[in-house]
């Protein structure tokens, strides 16, 4: 083995990612980081507390993350590109076991295929979420059973694509009369855009950048 990690292999990953040990304070990281002057219209005591996990496919010097598409039938966020995860219920004992929980229920991705490596700050989403990204180093061999009610697909992307600045493009769209912007990062036909866009380009600022 070298002694030096290759870049965007799963050693290298995990080498970075043990600087992120959560949970970690304030509320710095959200859309409001890519909309200055707007953080009073999302980080609000109201915010609703989710976790995310994201996932990196130990492929060795090819390390992928694992994301889904919802499914088109749902009522928000339908179509959308997303990591695995979802709201974090009183009976979850952290944003950890949230995380796992969702990703199980979502793609039946077995948990004992999972490492949680770390935690990143929170992401506070436009939507009114208080996202907690979980990282984790997924083992191969596992087998995905997909719960079609939310989720219409789960693929892979390699995390060297997802952490080169060159494929993060700086987008726009009126909301509520007022121009927002966030992250997009096209990719084999698929648009990776807003919130799960932001938490990847947060990856990329706490590590790679």
């Amino acid at each position: 083995m070298d002694a030096i990690a290759r870049p965007f292999s799963t050693r290298d990953f995990r080498m970075r990612a043990a600087q992120e040990r959560g949970p970690h304070a304030g509320a710095d990281y959200g859309d409001h980081r890519w909309n200055p002057g707007s953080a009073p219209l999302f980080v609000r005591d109201t915010l609703r507390d989710a976790a995310v996990l994201i996932p990196v496919v130990d492929h060795g010097d090819r390390a992928t993350v694992l994301l889904t598409k919802r499914a088109e039938k749902l009522r928000s966020h339908s179509g959308q590109i997303a990591f695995p995860g979802g709201r974090i219920d009183a009976t979850d004992p952290s944003p950890e076991d949230a995380a796992l929980r969702e990703t199980e229920e979502e793609i039946g991705l077995d948990r004992h295929f999972i490492d949680i490596i770390g935690r990143m700050p929170d992401y506070v989403s436009g939507s009114g979420y208080r996202i907690a990204p979980v990282l984790s180093v997924v083992r191969p061999g596992f087998r995905l059973h997909i719960n079609a009610d939310e989720v219409d697909d789960a693929f892979e992307v390699p995390l060297s694509f997802l952490m080169d600045p060159a494929n993060h493009t700086r987008d726009s769209r009126v909301w509520q009369n007022k121009e927002r912007f966030f992250y997009t990062m096209p990719y084999d036909g698929r648009n990776i855009w807003g919130v799960t866009a932001g938490i990847i380009r947060t990856l990329y600022e706490r590590l790679y950048a």
